[in-house]
This record gives structure tokens, sequence and C-alpha cells, in this order.
């Protein structure tokens, strides 16, 4: 009697657990990058759709990012706090108009270098060509320009 030892083959590529993986360590890499400047991930991109969207209410911030309006009310809450956003038609019975202050901006653009930076280090020429090849594909998805 033999008893053949079959090695099963690769398994099969998940575009979920690929891009979730990938997603895990471009968080950490922008959660490194952004500290530096008193921010988080989350708050980055709440800030991100401030700048995008200038006069957003609570509900739309809520629903660009996902979250509820409880939590965006204390995000903002914080960042009014540290001067990077304001409310424009703050007063009772009113709809909100979130904006960013001057500070806001000035942190938003150093807030892109830094993005900017991890881009180049996990999706530029010296990066991993599978990981150049998402970032193509991502670009081309949104209009943007593939790498020569």
């Amino acid at each position: 009697m033999t008893i053949e030892n079959a090695r099963p083959g690769p398994p099969a590529t998940s575009p979920s657990i690929v891009l979730l993986t990938l997603a895990h360590r471009i968080e950490s890499e922008l959660g490194a990058a952004l500290a530096p400047l008193g921010l988080t991930v989350s708050r980055f991109g709440l800030l991100g759709h401030i700048s995008g969207v200038p006069g957003a209410s609570f509900s739309d911030l809520a629903r660009m990012s996902g979250i509820t309006v409880q939590s965006v009310h204390s995000a903002v809450k914080a960042l009014s706090g540290a001067g990077l956003v304001r409310d424009t038609t703050a007063r009772a019975g009113s709809a909100s108009a979130i904006e960013l202050t001057p500070e806001g901006e000035r942190l938003m653009r150093e807030a892109m270098k830094a993005v900017a930076e991890v881009d180049e280090r996990l999706f530029g020429p010296d990066a991993d060509p599978v990981q150049r090849r998402i970032a193509d594909t991502v670009r081309a998805a949104f209009g943007g320009r593939a790498r020569p």
C-alpha cells in the first residue's frame, strides 16, 4: 500500500484578502506619517472631506465618513477646538456649514505631503511591482495617470 504525499496547490488569490492586507499596511504607514502633525488617519479623512466639500453639514460628513452624526459632532468639536475648522452658520435651528480655517488648510497641505511620501514608498518606482500595478489600476479607474 502506498500513500501519496499530494501537496495542495497555492490558494486562490482573493482580491478581498489582498486589498485588506494592503489597506492595513497603508493605514499603518499613513498613521505613522500623520502622527507628527497631530493627526490620525480618521481625522485626516474628516479634514479631507471638509476640504473637498466646503460647507458640508454634519449629516453630509457622517455619510461620507461612514460614521454616526454623533461621532462627527465630537470630532468636529475637537477639530474646532484645535482651530482647524469652523462652523459658518453655528446658530440654533440652522444647518451647519463646516469649513477649514486657514490653519486647517495649512495642516492639510502638510498632511498631503506626508501622503505623497507614503504613496512614493508604497507605490513608487522602488515599490513591490504588484503594489505598483494596483496603484496604476486605481489611478486609471479614477482618471489619474499611470506611472511610466
